[in-house]
């Protein structure tokens, strides 16, 4: 087999690693998650929330890199579900303002041991996942400016 044609070698795709590695730390939050009520995107919403509650629509979807009609409807079931409140502004009715709800702010509580179970569960170390992240985090800076 020639070098051109293992390019093509599903196994020497960085694309397919990152997908699966990506479908893995899901899987690994799945359980948690569920019993908390959450899916694993409506989740990386409450974090972007905990971290700076009242945000537009626009400024959570740039966060979680998730376009409006995605967000539009997760955040719809947040809402359904007691999380958070959405409103609309006087000023401009086309933005919405997001806000937690008092059960909104005490999920987080429930929610600081996942990161320290995902670890547990996924039995990398403290140091390589680190070092991943490090990676990660410089790849999609590069790929965000082109």
């Amino acid at each position: 087999m020639s070098n051109e044609e293992d390019k093509l070698l599903l196994k020497n795709q960085l694309c397919f690693s990152l997908y699966a590695a990506s479908r893995a730390v899901t899987r690994l939050y799945q359980p948690s998650l569920s019993a908390l009520g959450l899916t694993y995107p409506q989740y990386i919403v409450m974090l972007i929330l905990w971290e700076k509650d009242q945000q537009l629509v626009g400024e959570i979807g740039k966060a979680a890199q998730l376009n409006t009609n995605t967000l539009t409807p997760l955040l719809k079931r947040l809402e359904a579900n007691g999380l958070i409140t959405r409103q609309r502004l006087q000023t401009d009715e086309r933005r919405c303002i997001i806000q937690l709800t008092d059960e909104g702010f005490a999920l987080k509580e429930q929610c600081q041991c996942l990161p320290t179970q995902l670890l547990a569960q996924s039995r990398f170390s403290l140091e390589k996942a680190l070092q991943l992240k490090d990676l990660l985090d410089e790849f999609l800076e590069i790929t965000s400016q082109e």
